[in-house]
């Protein structure tokens, strides 16, 4: 299994008590505090593990876009990501998550979107941690 060549940065956050507890990051500045949605039967009243999760993928995949978009020469400042989790049980026993992202980037013809869409999800840290272990859905709004 491949890893980076070289580490740039490294994040270690902290749990406790699960999906009922709390989470932080070492450094200090964040931490959330953690619950079972409703769905799963709990009370809804916190975090998610698919929460921190879509929010690192679209503030991710929009950091890839923007970098190829850059190699490009075109602008995608404006663009949009929004990353949309799931988790279910899985065929066999477990549970499995599955990703949507939307994209929008105003001022882009829709091929040149979708192109730059498919570019970053080849550079996106996220899209290949995940790519062949998950389904993950590109959209291009």
């Amino acid at each position: 299994m491949a890893g980076p060549t070289q580490v740039a940065f490294r994040a270690k956050a902290t749990a406790q008590g699960g999906r009922d507890g709390k989470v932080a990051l070492e450094q200090g500045g964040v931490w959330f505090a953690m619950a079972i949605p409703k769905s799963m039967g709990g009370s809804g009243e916190g975090s998610t593990p698919e929460d921190l999760f879509a929010l690192g993928y679209a503030s991710c995949f929009n950091s890839a876009l923007l970098f190829v978009a850059r190699a490009q020469g075109k602008d995608a400042s404006k663009a949009k990501v929004t990353c949309d989790v799931g988790i279910g049980p899985k065929e066999g026993g477990g549970f499995a998550l599955e990703a949507a992202l939307t994209v929008h980037i105003p001022g882009l013809a829709a091929e040149e979107a979708k192109a730059l869409v498919e570019a970053a999800h080849q550079v996106c840290p996220y899209s290949n941690a995940t790519r062949g272990n998950m389904p993950v859905t590109l959209t291009v709004a």
